[in-house]
C-alpha cells in the first residue's frame, strides 16, 4: 500500500509555470506505475500523464503534450510533474495516481489503485 501527497499547486499567469510534487510513502515505489490526472469544476477527471517503473516510459494527454513533462526520482519516492505554457484551460485540481499490477503506462483512472487528494492548479491574469 501506498499514500500519496501532493504539492506544488497554486496561482499562475498565463505562460508561466510550475512543477508540481507527488510524495509517496510505503514500500517498493519503484514498482509503481504513477500517473497524473486533473478534475475542473464541472468536468470529469481527466488524464494527463503516466510514467513507467524505470521513468523511461510516459504517456500524455494530447492536450499536454510538448508542454508538461512528468518525472520520478525513486530514490525520493516522488514523481513530478512539470508544466510550461500554462493556459486558462489547465485550471483543475491535480491528482496524483499509483497503481502496481504491471510496468505499464495507464491512461484510465479506473487502472489506479491509489489516490492523492489533490492539489489546486489556477492558471489567470
Amino acid at each position: 500500500q501506498v499514500q500519496l501527497v501532493e504539492s506544488g499547486g497554486g496561482l499562475v499567469q498565463p505562460g508561466g509555470s510550475l512543477r508540481l510534487s507527488c510524495a509517496a510513502s510505503g514500500r517498493s515505489f519503484g514498482r509503481y506505475v504513477m500517473g497524473w490526472f486533473r478534475q475542473a469544476p464541472g468536468k470529469e477527471r481527466e488524464f494527463v500523464a503516466t510514467v513507467s517503473w524505470s521513468g523511461y516510459g510516459t504517456d500524455y494527454a494530447d492536450s499536454v503534450k510538448e508542454r508538461f513533462t512528468i518525472s520520478r526520482d525513486n530514490a525520493k519516492n516522488t514523481v513530478y510533474l512539470q508544466m510550461n505554457s500554462l493556459r486558462p484551460e489547465d485550471t483543475a485540481v491535480y491528482y496524483c495516481a499509483a497503481d502496481r499490477t504491471s510496468n505499464r503506462v495507464k491512461k484510465e483512472f479506473y487502472e489506479y489503485d491509489y489516490w492523492g487528494q489533490g492539489t489546486q492548479v489556477t492558471v489567470s491574469s
